[in-house]
C-alpha cells in the first residue's frame, strides 16, 4: 500500500542491492545505507554476498561483489528477495544481478563503464543501454567515473584513490532516490576514515555531488519515502552475527563472574569474532590467535582447566581439524563453547557463501562416544542469545556446548536491542572451594545435572588429574575397566540428555493440528516465518517451527509433530536435519525441501513449494 504526497511516495519495505567489482566498495556502501536506515528508525536485514577469491578477475561475473539491504516500515525478518533499486557499477554486476530485479524496479549503473572492453567481459553481444533490454526498468545511466574524477580534480588525488570514491557518488543518488539523511551518511564517512581526513572530505564531496545530480535529474520524478518503524521501542543498533557472538560471551563472562578466553585460528567467515574479542582487554578478555586450529582449541581447553570461561571458533574445516580435541573436552568434562560459522563445502568449498551443512559433523563428528550439546542462531542479532546459553549451559552442565552460526548470519546484519546486563540470567558454575571435605573427587557428580563440580589448579586440597585416557568414576584415576568405561560413557551421553531441563519448549507458529507443518533450524527461521505468514493470513491450513536446539531437542518436539498431515523440513543441505529427526521419531513422516546453492532460501520460493504441497 503506498501513498502519494509532494511528489514523496511512502512504502513500507524497499531492498537495495549494491553490486560491483570487489574494489568498488560495495561493501561499505551498503554498510553505509544499512546505518543511517537504522538511526532513521528503519527496521533492517543485510546480506554481503561476495566471492571467495581474494581478487577474482575484474569487470567478470565471478567478482561481482554485493551487498543486499532490506529496510522497512514494519519488521524485517530476511534480506529480501528481489531488488527494487539495484546500484550496478560495471555490466557484470548487471547481468549478475538482472535475474533477482523486480520489475519495475530503478536500476543505477556507471555508464562510463559500458564500452566494449566490459561488455565483452561481462558476456554482452550488445549494450543493454542501448538495445531496450531494459524497457521494463527505470535506468539512470550516470557519467560516475567522470563526474567523480571532475569533482575531485582540485584535491590532488591521484586517478585511482579518486575512482576509489565511485561509490559514493552512487549512494549519492540512492540517498537522494530514498530519502535519506546525507548528513548520518557522512558521519558514516567521518568516523570510516577518522585515520585519514582527507579522505573524508573528497568521499563527502562525491556523495555530495551524486545527490546533486539526481536532484538535477530529469528522469527521477518521484522519490520514495520508508517511515521509521515505531514498534521498535528502546535502544537498538545494527550488528553483525560475530560481533553479537563475540559481545554474547563477554556477556556471559560477566554474568558468570569469570575471566573470559577465546583460543582461536583465522578462517573465513568466523575470523571476526577474534577480532572483536581481541578490542576488549580492558575488559579482561583474552585472545590467542593460534598457530593453527589444534592448537586454537587445545588452548581453550587449557584455559576451561585453569577456570575461565573457554571458547573456539571455527568455519567447517576448522572443526574438523578439532575434531580429537573436542572428544577430549568431552571426556574431560571441561566447560567449552564452540562456535562453528558454516560456510559452503566440503573441503575449501566456497569459503564466503553459506550453508547448513556442519549439522552432521557437529552431533556426530568424533571418534568414540562423545555427545556434545549442540545449538544454532537464527538471526545476526540472536547470535548474542544463543553465544549467551551455550556459555551458560555449557558452564553450568560442565559440558562442551557447539552453537552453530553461518555466513548468511555472522556477515549480515539486523537490529539488536542492547539489554540491559543486570536483566540477563545469573550464571552459576559448579565451581569448588579450597580443601573440600573429604577431598576432591573430579567425576563427583550433582544428582539432578549430572554435571561434576569444578576446581580451579592451585587451590589447597583440590589436586586432581583429568585427560584424554578413560577415567575411573568419581576418582578420575585413568580405568582400563570395560564396566567402568560402559557406565563413563553413558554418563556423559545421560548428562547430555539432561541439559533438556534448561532447554526451552518448541514454539510454534499456527494451529497446533492441520495440513503441513514446515520445520527448519537455525537461519532458515526468518525467510520460513515470513513465507508461513504470508499464506496463514491467506487463510492456508499451515503451521511452522524453527529449532534452536537440536542436541537435545525440546521436551514437546514429538509433541509437535504428531498433530499435521505431512511435516516438511527445510534446509540448506541434502536433508541433514531431516534425517536426524527421523533417527528420533520413527514413526513420523518427514519430506524434504533442501537448496545447496550456497545461498539463502528466498522466500518465493519457499512459498511456491508451501501451496504446491498444500494443493496436491
Amino acid at each position: 500500500m503506498a501513498t502519494k504526497a509532494n511528489n514523496v511516495v511512502e512504502v513500507d519495505k524497499v531492498v537495495v542491492k549494491f553490486a560491483g567489482d570487489s574494489g568498488d566498495g560495495m561493501q561499505l556502501s551498503g554498510t553505509q545505507f544499512s546505518d543511517t536506515s537504522a538511526i532513521l528508525g528503519n527496521d533492517l536485514a543485510t546480506f554481503p554476498d561476495f566471492p571467495s577469491e581474494i581478487r577474482a578477475p575484474q569487470g567478470t561475473l565471478a567478482g561481482v561483489s554485493g551487498f543486499q539491504v532490506h529496510i522497512g516500515h514494519t519488521d524485517i525478518y530476511t534480506s529480501g528477495d528481489d531488488a527494487d533499486v539495484l546500484v550496478a557499477m560495471n555490466p557484470a554486476a548487471l547481468r549478475y544481478n538482472m535475474s533477482h530485479l523486480k520489475t519495475g524496479s530503478t536500476i543505477i549503473v556507471d555508464g562510463d563503464l559500458f564500452e566494449p572492453k566490459n561488455l565483452k567481459k561481462a558476456g554482452y553481444e550488445t549494450n543493454p543501454l542501448e538495445d531496450g533490454s531494459l524497457s521494463n526498468y527505470t535506468v539512470i545511466a550516470a557519467p560516475i567515473t567522470s563526474q567523480t574524477r571532475t569533482i575531485l580534480k582540485e584535491t590532488g588525488l591521484d586517478v585511482k584513490t579518486m575512482d576509489k570514491s565511485r561509490n559514493q557518488f552512487a549512494i549519492g543518488i540512492v540517498f537522494y532516490l530514498l530519502n535519506r539523511d546525507m548528513e548520518e551518511g557522512a558521519k558514516f564517512l567521518a568516523q570510516k576514515f577518522k585515520k585519514k581526513p582527507e579522505l573524508i572530505e573528497s568521499n563527502v564531496l562525491v556523495m555530495k555531488g551524486g545527490h546533486n545530480y539526481a536532484h538535477n535529474l530529469q528522469l527521477i520524478h518521484t522519490t520514495y519515502r520508508v517511515n521509521p518503524n515505531l514498534t521498535k521501542k528502546g535502544k537498538y543498533r545494527n550488528i553483525t552475527g560475530n560481533v553479537a557472538t563475540a559481545w554474547g560471551l563477554m556477556a556471559a563472562a560477566e554474568r558468570a563472574n569469570l575471566p573470559l578466553f577465546l583460543g582461536s585460528y583465522p578462517i573465513t567467515p568466523a575470523t571476526e569474532i577474534l577480532a572483536e574479542l581481541a578490542k576488549f582487554k580492558n575488559l579482561g578478555v583474552k585472545t590467542f590467535q593460534a598457530e593453527d586450529e589444534i592448537a586454537g582449541v587445545m588452548s581453550a581447553i587449557g584455559a576451561a582447566y585453569a577456570g575461565s570461561l573457554a571458547a573456539t571458533s571455527t568455519a567447517g574445516p576448522g572443526l574438523s581439524l578439532k575434531s580429537e580435541a573436542l572428544g577430549l573436552a568431552v571426556m574431560t568434562e571441561l566447560p567449552l563453547v564452540v562456535v562453528d560459522v558454516q560456510r559452503g563445502g566440503p573441503s575449501t568449498g566456497l569459503p564466503t557463501k553459506t550453508e547448513q551443512s556442519d549439522l552432521m559433523q557437529a552431533l556426530f563428528g568424533r571418534n568414540g562416544e562423545a555427545p556434545m550439546i549442540v545449538m544454532a542462531a537464527s538471526s545476526s542479532s540472536d547470535c548474542f542469545h544463543y553465544a549467551f546459553h551455550a556459555a551458560k549451559i555449557s558452564l553450568e552442565h560442565m559440558t562442551p556446548v557447539m552453537l552453530l552460526t553461518d555466513s548468511y548470519l555472522a556477515n549480515g546484519s539486523e537490529l539488536w536491542q542492547i539489554p540491559d546486563i543486570n536483566n540477563l540470567p545469573e550464571i552459576k558454575a559448579p565451581l569448588v572451594g579450597e580443601n573440600v571435605e573429604g577431598g576432591y573427587k573430579p567425576y563427583l557428580r550433582n544428582e539432578e545435572s549430572l554435571a561434576r563440580y569444578w576446581a580451579v589448579p592451585g587451590q589447597e586440597g583440590n589436586q586432581h588429574r583429568v585427560g584424554g585416557l578413560e577415567k575411573e568414576d568419581v576418582t578420575g584415576s585413568v580405568s582400563h575397566n570395560p564396566h567402568n568405561h560402559e557406565k563413563m560413557v553413558q554418563l556423559r551421553a545421560e548428562k547430555v540428555k539432561r541439559a533438556v531441563a534448561d532447554v526451552p519448549n518448541q514454539e510454534l507458529n499456527g494451529p497446533e493440528k492441520g495440513k503441513l507443518l514446515v520445520i527448519g533450524w537455525g537461519s532458515t527461521k526468518g525467510a520460513i516465518f515470513t513465507a508461513w505468514k504470508q499464506l496463514f493470513d491467506e487463510g492456508k491450513d499451515i503451521a511452522s517451527a524453527c529449532f534452536n536446539y537440536i542436541m537435545p531437542l525440546p521436551a514437546n518436539t514429538e509433541e509437535i509433530l504428531t498433530g499435521y498431515d505431512e511435516v516438511l523440513v527445510c534446509e540448506l543441505n541434502n536433508g541433514q536435519f531431516a534425517n536426524y529427526l527421523r533417527m528420533n521419531f520413527l514413526h513420523i513422516k518427514f519430506t524434504q525441501f533442501n537448496k545447496n546453492q550456497a545461498q539463502p532460501f528466498m522466500v518465493s520460493e519457499l512459498v511456491q513449494k508451501f501451496n504446491e504441497i498444500l494443493e496436491a
